[in-house]
């Protein structure tokens, strides 16, 4: 445990100390979120704007921070050779990922933390079910994280930023985060409800948009990309 603790509190202080990454990380959700409910240009399908789109920010927030931040962050290490030389310390691969895993929960806490009091400042009323929510936000914490390691494990810098950015418009437009997913036709919602992405905004719709239970599927679906995405990111991942 002691490698992992000592690397996951420099993951921590490093993710914490990046002011522009915290920018985009932390700012561009919460301006989307007073944006889209000032100006009701998407169909959001409830009286406030804000009931439907702070849990699905939330879950933008936590897709984009463990996608798109930390595989390309990850990648560049890589290719700079720095990964290399922590491959040459006790620290073993699944710890290291699990490093950097516990890194991004920590940003994300903080992306909570301010996507409710946005919420709130807005007039947004949330569900009841917090302990949903945060079981489904550890489960799409997990899965994204997995996603942006495998990639930033496997492939080049140059092709996962790239790759990482397509990623993130895929699940943004698949991914009920802005819109109800029943607005899409009924062949692209199938495709979609099978995605993490709207597994988990609708988890976070259902917890804390309508305070009812969350669907089933919702659960089997972050499951399975939890456990897959983490077996292929620890299989695959390279430290050169």
């Amino acid at each position: 445990m002691r490698p992992y603790l000592a690397q996951a509190r420099a993951e921590v202080r490093l993710a914490l100390t990046q002011g522009e990454s915290l920018l985009v990380t932390l700012g561009i959700p919460l301006v989307l979120l007073v944006l889209f409910d000032v100006v009701r240009v998407l169909p959001t399908g409830t009286a406030h704007p804000v009931s439907f789109l702070a849990p699905g920010i939330l879950a933008l927030a936590i897709m984009a921070t463990g996608l798109v931040s930390l595989s390309i962050a990850t990648a560049f290490e890589r290719s700079y050779g720095v990964l290399k030389r922590l491959g040459a310390t006790p620290l073993s691969r699944g710890g290291l990922l699990a490093a950097k895993t516990t890194a991004i929960v920590v940003v994300e806490a903080i992306q909570l933390v301010l996507v409710v009091a946005v919420g709130l400042a807005l007039g947004w009323h949330p569900g009841g079910g917090w302990a949903s929510a945060l079981g489904a936000i550890l489960l799409g914490t997990i899965a994204f994280s997995a996603l942006g390691l495998l990639l930033a494990g496997a492939l080049k810098a140059e092709l996962v930023l790239g790759l990482a950015n397509a990623a993130y418009l895929v699940f943004l437009v698949l991914g009920g985060m802005l819109f109800p997913l029943d607005r899409l036709p009924s062949a692209l919602r199938l495709v979609a409800e099978a995605l993490p992405g709207g597994a988990l905004s609708g988890a976070l719709f259902h917890a804390l948009g309508t305070g009812t239970t969350v669907p089933v599927e919702s659960w089997v679906v972050l499951g399975v990309w939890a456990v897959v995405a983490s077996i292929a990111a620890a299989a695959s991942f390279r430290w050169e």
